[in-house]
């Protein structure tokens, strides 16, 4: 898609009266915040370039890393909410890689629950308004319910942090899932940096590591850092000793299996809480608060669907996730979460609450019948 699609004027009278003020961000934004934070599904499909004092920059590959940056400079006070409509430039399997994003980022609101629903409701209404008279159907997780389950069974540290990391993906979470049932078929480090893993030495394994990039020809800042690669590499060794009781991997698998209508999600999680003898204490509650809230956007019957094995490919995401899609499509045409510490992590100097979705106009336009 290379101009605005003719529905255009109607996401944008929707942001007006949603009370998301346009925002406008450049094109080409610091690589790194997307490098460090966005995942590694988006990290692979990124275009990057350098400046001219070898900074690494990138065509703006989606709009929360940037929407978010510009907030912090701007030092604007919260609570505070901003619609985009705009290009974005990333390699993609199905299509031309620049094409149209909207959206709506909702900064600072302290009721969760409320901010929640509210992300749901205005990407419901947009798709409403763009494509009358389709039948639209919500699938919604939850980052933060996972990771309490993970907690209250007993999963060591490193454990929960790669099954929360590997949320957003079901071929990484049923990966991890099988190492976790057969430690004895995890794999030991490579002889040449089994000494640094042994030790803990983080700083001399990214070292070597760095060397093995630089005579392969790889750039530093073309994916994962040496750093995070040594980290990682001493974390997936402590994680080889693991070994977790059949009765937990069970309850996990249970909890994982768990895909039921919104309305009874809390009693379907309140159920597996009290038969697997956890407790999933503030993340149950708030699992309910935002239920109650989206009653009140007339989006909790119906279309909507709790699946617990529900992510989304973002490493920011820390509670909500969901998509939206038209019934019988192929591809989401909302995709949307929560991400608490995003602006933290980007350097602002208190903690900012946010929950935001995406739109893809390409998408909506194919569907509209309308050429790209």
């Amino acid at each position: 898609m290379t101009a605005l699609p003719s529905f255009a004027p109607d996401i944008l009278a929707l942001f007006s009266e949603r009370g998301a003020g346009l925002i406008d961000v450049p094109t080409i934004q610091p690589a790194d915040p997307f490098l460090d934070m966005a995942g590694e599904d988006l990290r692979r499909r990124i275009f990057l370039t350098e400046s001219e004092t070898g900074e690494a920059l990138c065509l703006r590959p989606e709009f929360t890393i940037p929407v978010c940056l510009d907030h912090i400079a701007s030092r604007a006070g919260t609570p505070r909410r901003y619609g985009y409509l705009g290009e974005v430039f990333r390699q993609r399997r199905e299509g031309e890689a620049e094409f149209f994003q909207a959206g709506i980022e909702d900064l600072g609101e302290a009721d969760i629950a409320t901010a929640d629903a509210r992300s749901i409701a205005d990407a419901h209404a947009l798709l409403a308004r763009t494509l009358p008279g389709k039948t639209l159907t919500v699938t919604l997780g939850d980052q933060r319910v996972f990771e309490a389950v993970l907690a209250a069974l007993g999963l060591p540290r490193g454990w929960q942090k790669r099954l929360a990391r590997a949320f957003g993906s079901r071929e990484q979470l049923a990966a991890a899932l099988d190492d976790l049932a057969n430690p004895s078929q995890r794999a030991a480090p490579a002889e040449a940096v089994a000494d640094f893993v042994s030790e803990g030495d983080i700083d001399g394994l990214a070292g070597h590591v760095g060397v093995l990039m630089e005579q392969s020809g790889l750039s530093a800042s073309a994916g994962r850092t040496p750093q995070e690669i040594a980290r990682r590499l001493i974390e997936k060794a402590e994680l080889r000793s693991v070994r977790l009781s059949k009765d937990a991997f069970d309850a996990l698998k249970r909890f994982l299996a768990i895909r039921v209508p919104l309305e009874e999600a809390a009693g379907a999680l309140g159920g597996f809480a009290g038969e697997a003898g956890v407790s999933l204490g503030a993340a149950l509650d708030l699992f309910g608060a935002r239920v109650e809230a989206l009653r009140a956007h007339g989006l909790a019957t119906g279309s909507v669907d709790y699946d617990a094995s529900f992510g989304r490919p973002l490493d920011y995401y820390t509670g909500l996730v969901f998509e939206i899609s038209a019934a019988g499509g192929a591809k989401p045409l909302v995709g949307g979460g929560r991400y608490d510490r995003l602006l933290t992590l980007l350097g602002a100097a208190n903690p900012i609450p946010g929950v935001g979705f995406s739109v893809w106009l390409d998408r909506i336009a194919a569907l509209r019948g309308e050429t790209a």
